[in-house]
């Protein structure tokens, strides 16, 4: 069934010239004249990537530091000892504990965004990964939420670390601000997005490693972008 469009959309498409491949900052300045909602919208951007190798198809899963944050405010819980209660809670997490957060979750309280547990405690995870595995919120070591060092990776989660990943059709997306930012930061952001991206293009990967990339609103229209990489 297709989804009924509203008048304010509608009236979007109407301005706007859809399939016209725009500069970072056009489109920047576009969408943000196209916000014509009363909340602060997310300026998103979505990439399809080419992941495809002859014999296998590659995932794609890391951690983008955004040097100005996406606007977003994140709840992180942390599973530690007991001797590293405090530390976790002096660094700024809002739920912390060791037993009794594992049976919190294991009845389904799970009132957090983003979990981080020291080495120690990963082997009592290890039976909610059913829990928290379909969530995302599995601590990862390559992704940091594993680690001994709690305040160093809830700084980098607070000031705007995000994570991403493709998904089957290789396409990965990512908010990276909102329409109340400067350009300039949205700029910023979006520029430390791509050279991760462009990291962590896989071995074997022969061509454009970016098929194409969109930038959007919440609830405006996407434009397609010119990369000059």
């Amino acid at each position: 069934m297709r989804k009924k469009l509203s008048k304010r959309y509608k009236k979007l498409l109407d301005k706007t010239e859809v399939n016209k491949i725009e500069t970072l900052e056009e489109a920047i300045k576009k969408i943000k004249k196209n916000c014509t909602t009363k909340f602060d919208e997310s300026i998103d951007v979505s990439l399809n990537l080419n992941l495809k190798q002859k014999k296998e198809e590659v995932n794609l899963r890391t951690v983008v530091n955004l040097p100005n944050g996406n606007g977003k405010k994140i709840k992180l819980a942390v599973l530690c000892e007991e001797s590293k209660i405090k530390e976790a809670k002096d660094s700024g997490a809002e739920l912390v504990g060791s037993d009794k957060l594992i049976n919190d979750i294991t009845n389904g309280k799970i009132n957090f965004d983003k979990l981080i547990s020291t080495p120690n405690m990963m082997s009592k995870l290890g039976k909610l990964g059913k829990i928290l595995g379909p969530k995302g919120l599995m601590p990862n070591p390559k992704l940091g939420t594993v680690t001994t060092d709690i305040k160093k990776t809830v700084k980098a989660l607070k000031d705007g670390q995000i994570e991403i990943k493709n998904d089957k059709d290789g396409n990965v997306a990512a908010s990276i601000g909102k329409k109340s930012f400067p350009d300039s930061k949205i700029i910023e952001n979006f520029n430390a997005f791509i050279q991760t991206i462009l990291k962590e293009k896989p071995n074997g990967i022969k061509g454009d490693f970016i098929l194409s990339s969109f930038i959007t609103s919440t609830m405006g229209i996407s434009f397609k972008l010119k990369l000059n990489i």
